[in-house]
């Protein structure tokens, strides 16, 4: 069985960790010595765009390139070409440019692969252009079947401004995986049908987000009390902005520390608010997807509040170092909390009741091998073993090789 995979989520030499959960997964792929190439989506941009961009000090990728590696696995490039018009029609005439560039993607990618044979296609992401599309298209022109995985942003807020061209999509796919039951939810409240999917969740890798000395990486950071931390962007689908505020509402009924490790447009407003509520918040930046167990062993509890969430692997992370979470009701964070946290519903005083749910773990914690026993389930290799399975039944139903 040979795959190609196609994804909207890949990483850049400026940000390797983009996309890790593709890599991770890619990496495990390997070890079952399954056949592969993977491709990413990406824009060959105009002077005017490449001008644009300098100046705004965005970074990009050079098309030029054929590929970029990381941790051994290889992104070869499929690209569609962007003028300053095309944005301008994207962004502000809010014109549909995702089958025009995801035929050029296919055209593209199509005479790169002229030679090799594929058994099956495998596309991550349905942003823009669509992963998926991409996939139909050249399914239609390989005459072989096309599996899609939606993650979470691509049916949340790209699904809605195209919902015909992404249920025709997902609808004449072979499977379509979700990475939670609440993301499939989601595509159904839009028009698809669902008859044709599967939930498989994102994993973890336990080798790397594993129980370390707390109490040693506590004084190493300076840190002496219970700690409550946050892990992820500093923005507001994540819920930051009220960071503060759950902040202070802890503070009030109990005396712990704070841990936010990410970036993000929030940062600033978020430090200047915890200074003047004189909380004691130590804020780390960016850090490494390697250096994230260190800082998540300090914690005694993590947050989520995020206002949507395809899954939140980084719940499973943080338990697998042995830390509980409190998270939101939210997407697929109740599916990734399970019993090993509490899930806190939307409502009035949301911030005042998800401060007093953290205090109450605070104050009668989780054991930490029940914790690291759950995320254990959502190992790589069980997660790939799971994906290998459907290769199977549509190659079988297809009558296709599998291996």
């Amino acid at each position: 069985m040979k795959v190609l995979f196609i994804t909207n989520l890949l990483p850049y030499s400026h940000n390797p960790a983009r996309g890790i959960f593709i890599t991770n997964r890619l990496k495990t792929m390997q070890s079952f010595n399954r056949d592969f190439d993977v491709y990413g989506i990406i824009s060959k941009d105009s002077f005017g765009i490449k001008l644009l961009k300098k100046i705004l000090s965005i970074p990009s990728v050079n098309s030029t390139d054929s590929f970029y590696e990381v941790h051994g696995v290889k992104y070869k490039y499929a690209s569609f070409s962007r003028s300053l018009g095309d944005v301008f029609n994207s962004r502000v005439l809010k014109k549909n440019n995702q089958i025009k560039d995801s035929k050029e993607v296919a055209e593209d990618l199509f005479d790169k692969i002229r030679g090799n044979e594929f058994d099956i296609i495998h596309a991550h992401g349905m942003y823009e252009p669509p992963a998926g599309l991409v996939a139909k298209l050249l399914s239609q022109k390989l005459n072989i079947p096309y599996v899609v995985t939606c993650h979470g942003s691509d049916i949340n807020l790209a699904m809605p401004k195209a919902k015909e061209l992404y249920v025709d999509v997902l609808e004449n796919a072979a499977k379509v995986i979700f990475v939670s039951n609440a993301l499939l939810n989601k595509a159904k409240s839009f028009g698809y049908a669902g008859e044709n999917s599967v939930v498989i969740p994102n994993g973890i890798e336990p080798d790397i987000f594993k129980p370390l000395d707390k109490e040693k990486i506590k004084k190493e950071l300076g840190l002496s009390k219970k700690v409550v931390g946050f892990v992820g962007g500093l923005k507001e689908v994540k819920r930051a902005d009220k960071l503060p505020e759950i902040f202070s509402y802890i503070s009030s009924i109990y005396d712990a520390e704070f841990l936010v490790v990410g970036d993000g447009e929030l940062r600033k407003d978020i430090e200047k608010e915890c200074k003047k509520r004189r909380l004691q918040v130590k804020f780390v930046g960016s850090v490494s997807h390697e250096d994230v167990p260190y800082y998540m062993n300090a914690m005694d509890v993590m947050i989520l509040p995020s206002r949507n969430e395809g899954f939140g692997a980084v719940v499973i992370e943080a338990q697998g170092c042995g830390v509980a979470v409190v998270g939101s009701s939210n997407g697929g964070i109740p599916e990734a909390i399970g019993d090993g946290g509490i899930v806190v519903e939307e409502g009035e005083e949301f911030e005042k009741r998800f401060a007093q749910s953290v205090v109450k773990l605070l104050e009668n914690p989780i054991d930490g091998s029940y914790l690291r026993k759950r995320a254990m389930g959502f190992s790589w290799e069980s997660i790939v073993e799971k994906e290998i399975e459907v290769y199977n039944e549509v190659l079988n139903r297809f009558g296709g090789s599998n291996a």
